[in-house]
Formats: structure tokens, C-alpha cells, sequence
């Protein structure tokens, strides 16, 4: 049996954020601020490295109170009744796969991703960065609250894009 290398997210160094649409026309951001995540290889290019990640919904950002309250509520994630969303997989041929989880819906994802390779930092601690990005349905996931504008516009996207900035320190 090879050598298994435990890793775990540097969340000072590391990012979770989602796109949506809003009115069709622009995009809104937003961010988990807390979040936690470790990987374990057996392999320097973490081919086959299986993957751990939860994000705590009460952390959600948009930069807009009133909006990451609605966010929070019901209508979306319902924070209160489920506090995290979870994902769990395997990096297999540039790809992340596996069970992502909102909202106790488990739905298979598949996510890019881009291995930005492995360094030393200056206080002798090994890193490992990844930018990791993909597209999920909100409405797989319960996340349905919807409204039309007079013009018929969708107010927000069905489309979720998903993008991950990870270093994760080896353990």
C-alpha cells in the first residue's frame, strides 16, 4: 500500500465563492466565509485524492445584509434547519466528482479542476493550490424561490456557478 498524505484547507489563503445571474443582465457574488476541507493522496498530482468539504451556510456573503438574510432563510438554504452543505469525492483526470449535499438533497457534481502544483511556504510548511470551478442547478437542491419581473424576467438563475480558490497545507 502507497503512502497516504493527509491535507486540510488553508482557509487564510483560500476561497469559496458562487455566481448567479440577477435579472438576467449581471451577476451577483457571494462567498463562505468559514469553511473546512481535507484531501488525502497518495499521488504528488492528486490523481485519485479523496476529498472532504463542508461550508457553513451562516458564513454566506453577498455584501448585501438583506440579501444574505433572504439567502439564509427559507426561500434558499434554510440555515437554521441546515447549518452546512457538505461535498465528498474523488479528483479523477482534472475533474472533481462526487456527492455534493444542500439542504439533505445529495445530488453527483462534477467540478474542473486546476492543480496550481505544490510549494514550499517561508515557515517550512508544504502547500498544495487548486482553482476548482463548475455549475450546479439550485433547484436540484430545493434552493426554489423564484419571481418574474412585469417584462417576465427570471429575478435570479437556476444556473449556480461555482468557484473554489484552495491551498491546502500538507498535515
Amino acid at each position: 500500500m502507497s503512502n497516504v498524505t493527509k491535507w486540510a484547507i488553508d482557509p487564510t489563503h483560500s476561497e469559496v465563492s458562487f455566481k448567479v445571474k440577477h435579472l438576467v443582465i449581471s451577476t451577483v457574488t457571494g462567498y463562505f466565509r468559514k469553511f473546512e476541507g481535507a484531501a488525502e493522496s497518495t499521488s504528488d498530482d492528486f490523481a485519485g485524492a479523496k476529498v472532504s468539504f463542508s461550508a457553513d451556510i451562516d458564513s454566506i456573503d453577498t455584501n448585501q445584509a438583506d440579501r444574505d438574510g433572504h439567502l439564509k432563510s427559507d426561500d434558499f438554504f434554510n440555515a437554521a434547519e441546515y447549518p452546512k452543505l457538505s461535498f465528498s469525492g474523488v479528483v479523477e483526470g482534472g475533474k472533481l466528482k462526487g456527492d455534493l449535499t444542500i439542504r439533505e438533497v445529495t445530488k453527483a457534481v462534477e467540478l474542473d479542476v486546476d492543480f496550481g502544483g505544490v510549494a514550499g511556504d517561508p515557515y517550512g510548511n508544504t502547500k498544495a493550490g487548486f482553482e476548482i470551478e463548475g455549475k450546479i442547478s439550485r433547484k436540484d437542491f430545493n434552493l426554489k424561490w423564484n419571481a418574474v419581473t412585469e417584462a417576465g424576467s427570471v429575478v435570479v438563475s437556476d444556473a449556480v456557478r461555482i468557484i473554489l480558490s484552495i491551498q491546502l497545507v500538507k498535515q
